[in-house]
């Protein structure tokens, strides 16, 4: 995908990270939108963020970026907020990747 003459790349950045800070809290407080789902609609969830943002530059590693996203340590969240993925997820999942794989061709 070219961003050569995308408009969002003239959004100032205190813009966009505010946008980005308010999209990251919104998902701490929806923990029933289970990352399963959100890949499965979206081809993303909160561990993309988190690559997301060390791709970006942040200098912590991946636990400490997911921990960021996530507002808590990965084993935390596990215990405490993700659901076991059904099979019908984990299909969903795998489509919504293979899109995601094709815009990257």
């Amino acid at each position: 995908m070219s961003t050569a003459q995308d408009p969002l790349d003239q959004l100032p950045d205190a813009v966009a990270a505010a946008a980005f800070r308010r999209l990251v809290r919104h998902l701490r407080h929806r923990h029933d939108a289970q990352n399963i789902d959100l890949m499965g609609l979206s081809g993303f969830c909160r561990n993309c963020l988190a690559d997301w943002i060390r791709d970006a530059g942040y200098e912590g590693d991946k636990a400490a970026a997911r921990e960021l996203i996530h507002g808590m340590p990965m084993d935390e969240w596990k215990a405490t907020r993700q659901t076991e993925a059904t099979p019908e997820q984990l299909d969903r999942m795998a489509a919504s990747v293979e899109k995601n794989r094709a815009d990257l061709r």
